[in-house]
């Protein structure tokens, strides 16, 4: 295990490490944004390689699947345009050095953190394989909603103006307010079954902290809750609000 997260750990820095020298050469700190997702596909394919068992390469199948998407859709959506609102108000004038300690180290850490499952399940062999099985499944519902609710995001921003809602309400947008976020959430949550938690209790009860921390910050922290600080402020959003679960999906309400 101690071997696993050392291999983790080093992948993290590096990618992390190449961030930073292409966020210098740019002069954006949200291409930070990009790597975020390739992390974890560095973590779990070095992992598969260290220990090269169908359960190691079946994770790192599916994160590759996962973080490959959100890195393109990100980097197709920020292309061209310059700094992130969020990452000018959050360092103000404090140059890279403090990028370096708000930004990239955080962002590298939180990276750590959520990825324990993968490390973890490097190092055990599967004890329960119907918990592999549900993992698979309910990643695949997360990455079901990610995509589908980014496609229909896209998809309502090409409207013209003149036909365009105020409010994006169609489609998963009707049932949760964030359907990209929740599906992110549960995409984690499918990893650690079918990760960690597969290969016994133990393994499983000592890592669960990567899906909750990784269910808060979409939620509560960088996530749903700093966008709706935004959001509120647009004609028809707070209808919307009133409506719409914010996160989990449910029926609209009223």
């Amino acid at each position: 295990m101690v071997t696993a997260t050392l291999i983790g750990l080093t992948t993290i820095a590096v990618v992390m490490g190449v961030t930073m020298v292409v966020s210098l050469r740019v002069g954006r700190v949200a291409v930070v944004d990009v790597a975020w997702g390739l992390m974890f596909v560095g973590v779990a394919i070095a992992v598969a390689i260290w220990s090269p068992d169908w359960h190691s390469w079946l994770l790192a199948g599916l994160v590759t699947v996962w973080g490959g998407r959100l890195a393109w859709h990100i980097f197709k959506r920020s292309r061209g345009h310059g700094e992130d609102p969020r990452y000018a108000e959050l360092l103000g004038d404090g140059g890279f050095s403090l990028a370096v300690r708000k930004v990239f180290l955080v962002q590298g850490f939180a990276a750590f953190v959520i990825s324990l499952p993968i490390m973890v399940a490097g190092a055990y062999d599967v004890r329960w394989a119907w918990l592999v099985a549900l993992g698979a499944v309910v990643w695949l519902v997360g990455l079901v909603f990610e995509s589908v609710g980014d496609a229909q995001l896209a998809a309502y921003k090409a409207l013209p103006k003149d036909t365009k809602p105020p409010v994006m309400d169609r489609g998963l947008w009707r049932y949760t307010r964030h359907p990209n976020y929740f599906g992110d959430a549960c995409v984690w949550w499918g990893i650690w079954l079918a990760g960690a938690l597969a290969t016994g209790w133990l393994p499983g009860l000592l890592t669960v902290v990567a899906p909750i921390a990784m269910t808060y910050f979409l939620a509560f922290a960088t996530g749903a809750r700093l966008l709706e600080r935004t959001m509120m402020k647009r004609p028809g959003y707070p209808e919307y609000a009133a409506r719409t679960s914010m996160f989990v999906p449910l029926p609209p309400r009223g």
